[in-house]
Formats: C-alpha cells, sequence, structure tokens
C-alpha cells in the first residue's frame, strides 16, 4: 500500500476526548488527521482538507451521520467508516445501505480501529488498479470492468464501490464457488473473516439490481451453506 504518512483522515465526532484518543492512534500509525465536530463542517473539511477516508459519527449535534453520509454520497466515493453505539444493529445496516464501506462498533480497540482504516483503504488501492474485460453474460446483462459500468437491459445501472468489488471477485471467478471466508477477505480483507453477515447483506444488493427476480436468481447463485457462485459465461473475443 502507498505510505500510509501520506494518507489523510478526516474524523468527525462531536466527542472531544473520542476525536483525541482516535487521533493519537492513527498519528502514532503514521497517518495525518484532521477533525471536525458538526456535520457542516465535516463536509466543509472534506471538500478543503481532501480526505483519504472519513471516520463518520452517527450522533452530531446538527446534521446526523446518516445526513452527511448521503451528502457525501451525492457527490464522491470516498470511503467512510460509520462509528456506532454498541448494539445499534439498525443504524449498522442503514449506514451499509446508504455507501458506507463498513463501520465500527463502540468501544473498539486502537487496533481494531487502525486495521479497519488500513484495511479499507488496501481496498480502494486495489479497486482503483483492477482491469478486466468486456463481459456479454447474456442478452440482459453487460459488464465493463475497463470503464466500471454495468448494463442490465441496456440501462446503465449505479453500484456503490463495495457492491462493485464484490461483483468483481464474483465475475473473475465464475462457475467456481467462493467460500464466505473468500469473499470476505478479497472483498473487505482478512480482518473481516468473522462478519459473514457482510456477504448475505450485499450479495442481497447485488441480486436487487441485477436479477429479473431476485427471489429466483440467474446470475449469482446460492451454494447453500459454503457460499455464492456466479453463472459461468462466454467472454467476448
Amino acid at each position: 500500500m502507498t505510505d500510509i504518512k501520506n494518507k489523510k483522515i478526516l474524523v468527525v465526532d462531536d466527542e472531544e476526548r473520542m476525536v483525541r484518543f482516535i487521533r493519537l492512534n492513527l498519528e502514532h500509525d503514521g497517518f495525518q488527521v484532521i477533525e471536525a465536530i458538526k456535520g457542516h463542517e465535516a463536509l466543509d473539511k472534506m471538500r478543503t482538507g481532501m480526505p483519504d477516508l472519513i471516520l463518520l459519527d452517527v450522533m452530531l449535534p446538527d446534521l446526523d451521520g446518516f445526513e452527511v453520509l448521503k451528502m457525501v454520497r451525492e457527490i464522491s466515493s470516498i470511503p467512510i467508516i460509520m462509528l456506532t453505539a454498541k448494539g445499534e444493529e439498525d443504524d449498522r445496516v442503514k449506514g451499509l445501505e446508504l455507501g458506507a464501506d463498513d463501520y465500527v462498533t463502540k468501544p473498539f480497540s486502537p487496533r481494531e480501529l487502525v486495521s479497519r482504516v488500513k484495511a479499507v483503504l488496501r481496498r480502494v488501492e486495489a479497486e482503483t488498479n483492477e482491469q478486466g474485460d468486456i463481459i456479454q453474460v447474456d442478452d440482459r446483462l453487460k459488464i465493463d470492468f475497463n470503464r466500471r459500468e454495468i448494463w442490465v437491459d441496456e440501462e446503465l445501472v449505479k453500484l456503490r464501490p463495495t457492491e462493485y468489488r464484490l461483483l468483481y471477485h464474483l465475475v473473475q471467478n465464475a462457475g467456481w464457488v467462493l467460500t464466505y471466508d473468500q469473499i470476505l477477505s478479497r472483498v473487505w480483507g482478512y480482518e473481516y473473516r468473522d462478519e459473514p453477515h457482510y456477504v448475505r447483506l450485499y450479495i442481497n444488493y447485488l441480486r436487487q439490481k441485477l436479477e429479473k427476480d431476485p427471489s429466483i436468481p440467474k446470475y449469482i447463485l446460492t451454494e447453500r451453506g459454503v457460499g455464492y457462485r456466479f453463472v459461468d459465461y462466454q467472454r467476448e473475443k
């Protein structure tokens, strides 16, 4: 990965002690840190500070974290990790649905936080280097990995970064079963091997966007108890 000393993290949290805790641990590992305590301030700092990743708390005094996330996603695909309260399952799911790349549950250890930040940045860096072919799966689905375009029934379908990464790895292994552990390590990183619900959630997202009938999938097939397999196809010559 590119030297993390060049990586800038925007920390958005209205708790001064939490910001100080995060700053100390990120700077200890070589990251640069900029801070914001309110939603509108976070949006300003994102535009002026040009961070590589945002750590975004759900509870903020003006805009909440979800509102900030939606506004950022309208203009940028910058990776975002949500900071959520322990046990708030709905918050975590909502954040992922709105386009967050990951979440960390408070309270968290310094090692967990830094590990998650590095994992997300590695994924983004790998994603920018991915190249692939034009794939005509059938009359409905066409995938152009060079242009990062997905066409369904001749209409361009917008995928979020994590959805794109998941589809990329499934398609590159078309005809072969990828286990939950393989998908987690390739799409999210080795640190996520104990998070199988990520896979189920994003497989569902992809099916909603790609399948004619998501309840009877034709492209992304379930291998019960093992993982998922993308239907085999003939590559264009």
